[in-house]
């Protein structure tokens, strides 16, 4: 498993929310990716709708799929 210091991080926005808390991302780069949730965002309840601001991050292995990690103001 990748360390915390080989994850890709990079800025998005949610397009579609799919369902067990995955969404489609399109990121800065113009890339459409997979989605979920980290693990502290759901515990702490932080809700994600399409159309907000979001920080994801990457494995360098497979730049289809993503966690999100941060939901922008």
């Amino acid at each position: 498993m990748p360390e915390e210091k080989d994850m890709i991080r990079i800025e998005g926005r949610v397009i579609d929310a799919l369902p067990n808390t995955t969404f489609k991302v399109m990121l800065d780069n113009d890339l459409e990716i997979l989605a979920h949730i980290s693990g502290k965002m759901r515990q702490n309840f932080i809700k994600i709708v399409p159309g907000d601001k979001v920080v994801v991050e990457l494995s360098p292995y497979d730049l289809k799929k993503g966690r999100i990690v941060y939901r922008k103001k």
